[in-house]
């Protein structure tokens, strides 16, 4: 590599002579340390890929740098562990990711001073894959389903399993695509159960979903995502978890929505009975556009000034609370759903009181568009508190979260 990662054990030790780069602030060995000759020993890096098998714990080493040169699964009954301060760095491709089976676990366990960094030998959106887990907890498309990225199984009946531990994880670089129908995302959450730890995590600079829940029952919190090409933060499939403290900021030319949220997804369609649509709980969001005027078009051509933040459709209910937007031409849309599809709309939600937002809205031009086909009134859907004040994740993420 050009500029080879330090060990982020040893990086926040030396922090006042390190920088962070524009490349997405990932800290790099300073230049004018004599590694070898009286100064801090060059860190070991090893290879990393294949299988973590049943009954195995795969531990990683925090004083090495590692390089994942194809995809890494863990099996059912396996467990990787990997400590806080470590840093893995993938070569380039869609098939280089790490991949948690149904029945096994990650212990991804970071701390604010040392978090756990998924990065990229290319600082491009879309250089590899990213973090995949699959869980047993319940989905909507059928007891089970299987992932975009890998064909994997997910899904079942047990909203309470246990995939282990995610917490202060940063993924930079992720998203790269197989085909146009098979993208990888930061984080990929596949009925994953509410057993599973989740926090302080970011996805920069992804080019697919930052965060993507394929339904499931997983809370999560303290959450940035930061200039992710398509949706920041995404749900599917009946997915039903608690989403607490969630910073999104558009940043460049290419992005979709901040959040986009669907009952179901529309090209499996809803296989159980009794029907259940998804119905997250989203509390202290600030979500930051580009400004209501700006002249940029995102990457579908459409200019920013119009776009919305927020994109809610495929019958999702969902319920906003504390939540802050600023800077965008239109904040909400509700959308109906396929022109096929005689089911239930978001907008119907907005009438029982299951889709509803309360928050404040800064450099907005138009607060929600209603696409739904079902007619209701904007007080209907959102209520206005000025005293909203989003999230406050800078406190934890400045010292490792990219340029807050």
């Amino acid at each position: 590599m050009k500029k080879l990662l330090l060990n982020l054990a040893v990086v926040f030790s030396i922090f006042a002579v390190t920088s962070c780069e524009d490349d997405g602030g990932s800290l790099t060995i300073n230049q004018d340390i004599d590694y070898g000759n009286g100064g801090i020993p060059a860190p070991t890096t090893s290879t990393l890929s294949g299988f973590v098998l049943n009954g195995e714990n795969k531990v990683l080493d925090a004083n090495v740098v590692y390089s994942l040169n194809g995809p890494l699964i863990v099996k059912e009954g396996g467990t990787l562990t990997i400590p806080a301060g470590t840093q893995i760095i993938a070569q380039n491709g869609a098939d280089v990711y790490i991949a948690v089976m149904q029945g096994a676990k990650i212990m991804a366990q970071g701390t604010a001073s040392q978090p756990i960094l998924l990065t990229a030998e290319d600082k491009t959106p879309g250089a590899w894959g990213g973090l995949i887990l699959l869980g047993r907890a319940p989905i909507n498309s059928g007891l089970t389903a299987t992932s975009e990225i890998g064909g994997f199984n997910y899904g079942g009946t047990d909203p309470n399993d246990n995939s282990g531990v995610v917490e202060y994880v940063k993924v930079e670089y992720s998203g790269g695509a197989v085909d146009a129908a098979s993208e990888n995302n930061g984080f990929s959450f596949y009925g994953v159960g509410n057993g599973t730890i989740v926090n302080h995590i970011e996805s920069y600079y992804g080019s697919d979903d930052g965060v993507e829940f394929f339904g499931g029952t997983v809370n999560a919190n303290n959450i940035v995502l930061i200039g992710n090409e398509d949706d920041s933060l995404d749900w599917t499939e009946g997915y039903s978890g608690n989403i607490t403290d969630v910073y999104i900021r558009h940043e460049g030319t290419k992005y979709d929505k901040a959040i986009e949220g669907d009952g179901y997804n529309p090209d499996l369609g809803i296989n159980v009975d009794p029907v259940f649509y998804s119905n997250p709980t989203l509390t202290n969001v600030t979500i930051e556009g580009l400004g209501s005027a700006t002249d940029v078009q995102n990457q579908e051509g459409i200019n920013v000034g119009s776009y919305e933040g927020v994109r809610l459709r495929e019958a999702t209910k969902a319920t906003f609370n504390n939540i802050v937007v600023r800077g965008f031409g239109r904040a909400f849309q509700i959308k109906g759903n396929g022109s096929e599809d005689t089911s239930l709309t978001s907008g119907d939600h907005v009438l029982n009181g299951e889709l509803a937002v309360k928050g404040k809205f800064e450099d907005v031009t138009t607060k929600v568009k209603n696409a739904s086909g079902v007619e209701f009134e904007e007080s209907q859907f959102i209520n206005i508190d000025e005293n909203a004040n989003g999230t406050n994740v800078n406190a934890w993420a400045r010292s490792w979260a990219s340029g807050l």
